[in-house]
C-alpha cells in the first residue's frame, strides 16, 4: 500500500483487514508479521500502531521511533540513533518474545527501510507496510500544527517526496502462515524422501544427472528452498517490471492487501530443475491473479489463467525460483493435450505419475489448505532459507508448534 494510492483507495476511518476481518485475525496470530508504519509525522501512524498492538497484545510488540527519541530528518545515510531500537529489535527476534512486531517511524528513507527487510528475512517475518488513511496526511501546512515534534513546513515538505511515491514489492505474493507453511515443508519433505526411495524413480534417474543409478538424495537436491514459502502474483522488481504500478493499483490488490487467503494445494511435482505444489484459485483469488501470468511465461501458448499458480518448495542448485512456475505450465500443456502420465502408484495416499524428462506429478487424495497473508515480498531477491542445523533443506526452519 502507498500513500499516493490510500486517498484513492479508503474513505477515511475504514481499517486495514488485519484490524477487521475475522479470518485475517486468525491467520495473523498464526503468523510471523513485521508491520511497518509509514507516514509523515502527524500522519496518524502512532494512533494505527496503537490499535493494531491492542489488537494483538498477546503475541505483539510495538516500537516506536518516538520513545527512542528518534526525530524525523531527510539523512545522508542511516546514523546511529537507530543502535538502541535496532539493538531491542534483533533481541525481541532472537528471543522470540514477539510473533508480530509494530515498528511505528515515518520510514522515509530506503536505506533504513532495507536494514528492517533483512532483519525480515534472517528472522523469517511476512512484511506489511501500514499507512494511515487520514484526509490530512500528506497536507504539510495541517502537519505543522499536528506532529509532536514541530517540524517546520519546510522540514516537513522535504520529507514528503519520498512518502508520495508508491513503494512496489519485488513481488506481490500470498505468504503462508508459519504453522501451515511447516506442515507442508513437512509434507514436502516426507514426499521427495519417499519419491527418491521409489523403484520407478531410479529407472529415471539420468534426467536428474545422477551418477549414481541406484539412489538419490532429492533432499539434498533441492536443498536451495524459499525463505518462506509462497505463491508469487506478480513480479514487480521494485516498481521498474512492466505493468507492475498499474497491477498494485488494482482494486482487488489494494483491498487485498494485508488479508488472509486460504488457499489449496492440489499436487506436488518434481523436474530435474524445479519441486513444487500447484494450487488450484478461487474465483476471489483470481481477481488478484495478473491476466497476463501465463502468457508471460509462455507467449506462444494458450494456457488457463491461475494455471502458473505454485508455490515453489526447492530449486536445484543453479535455478532460480520463477523456474517452478514454467516447469508447472510444462506438466498443464501436457495434460491439455490428453497426456496424463505414466500410472507408478502411490505415494502419501496419492496416484503418482510420472511423464518425461524427469517429470513426476503427485495428485494429492485431498486438496491441503495452507492459510496465507496477501502482501509484499520487500527484500532483496535470491535470499533462501538459513541452514540451521537438522533435516536439510525443507526442514531447516520448521519449529514445533
Amino acid at each position: 500500500m502507498t500513500s499516493a494510492q490510500a486517498s484513492k483507495d479508503h474513505p477515511e476511518g475504514q481499517k486495514p483487514p488485519l484490524l477487521m476481518d475475522d479470518h485475517t485475525v486468525a491467520t495473523v496470530r498464526e503468523s510471523k508479521i513485521l508491520i511497518l508504519l509509514r507516514g509523515l509525522p502527524g500522519s496518524g501512524k502512532t494512533e494505527l500502531a496503537k490499535e493494531v498492538e491492542q489488537k494483538y497484545k498477546d503475541s505483539a510488540r510495538l516500537f516506536s521511533a518516538d520513545q527512542y527519541n528518534i526525530r524525523p530528518a531527510v539523512r545522508s545515510s542511516t546514523g546511529g540513533e537507530y543502535a538502541k531500537l535496532d539493538e531491542d529489535l534483533n533481541s525481541c527476534c532472537e528471543r522470540h518474545e514477539a510473533s508480530i512486531i509494530i515498528v511505528d517511524d515515518t520510514h522515509h528513507d530506503r536505506e533504513r527501510l532495507e536494514e528492517l527487510f533483512d532483519l525480515a528475512n534472517k528472522f523469517q517475518f511476512t512484511v506489511i507496510v501500514l499507512e494511515p488513511k487520514t484526509p490530512w496526511r500528506l497536507d504539510c501546512s495541517q502537519l505543522k500544527d499536528k506532529n509532536h515534534w514541530k517540524l517546520s513546513l519546510e522540514e516537513l515538505k522535504n520529507l514528503r517526496p519520498t512518502l508520495e511515491k508508491d513503494m512496489l514489492p519485488l513481488y506481490f505474493g500470498w505468504f503462508l502462515a508459519k504453522r501451515d507453511e511447516d506442515n507442508l515443508r513437512k509434507t514436502a519433505h516426507e514426499f521427495l524422501e519417499q519419491l527418491g526411495n521409489l523403484k520407478a524413480f531410479k529407472k529415471h534417474l539420468q534426467a536428474f544427472s545422477c551418477e549414481d543409478k541406484h539412489k538419490m538424495d532429492l533432499l539434498k537436491y533441492f536443498a536451495k528452498t524459499p525463505n518462506i514459502l509462497h505463491c508469487t502474483t506478480k513480479f514487480c522488481d521494485y516498481g521498474k517490471a512492466p505493468g507492475s504500478e498499474e497491477y498494485a493499483q488494482l482494486e482487488a490488490v489494494r483491498k487485498g492487501y494485508s488479508k488472509a487467503f486460504t488457499l489449496h494445494i492440489s499436487a506436488l511435482f518434481v523436474t530435474p530443475r524445479t519441486a513444487g505444489a500447484q494450487v488450484e484459485l478461487t474465483q476471489e483469488q483470481l481477481h488478484v491473479w495478473p491476466s497476463d501470468a501465463e502468457k508471460e511465461a509462455m507467449p506462444k501458448d494458450v494456457l488457463p489463467r491461475g494455471s502458473r499458480a505454485h508455490i515453489t518448495l526447492g530449486c536445484a542448485s543453479d535455478v532460480q525460483d520463477v523456474q517452478a512456475g514454467i516447469d508447472l505450465l510444462e506438466f498443464v500443456k501436457l495434460q491439455q493435450a490428453g497426456r496424463e502420465g505414466e500410472n507408478m502408484g502411490e505415494l502419501l495416499g496419492g496416484k503418482i505419475s510420472y511423464y518425461d524428462s524427469g517429470m513426476w506429478m503427485l495428485v494429492l487424495p485431498r486438496k491441503k489448505e495452507v492459510k496465507t497473508i496477501f502482501s509484499g515480498y520487500y527484500g532483496k531477491s535470491g535470499v533462501t532459507a538459513p541452514h540451521l542445523g537438522g533435516k536439510k533443506g525443507l526442514l531447516s526452519q520448521c519449529q514445533i508448534v
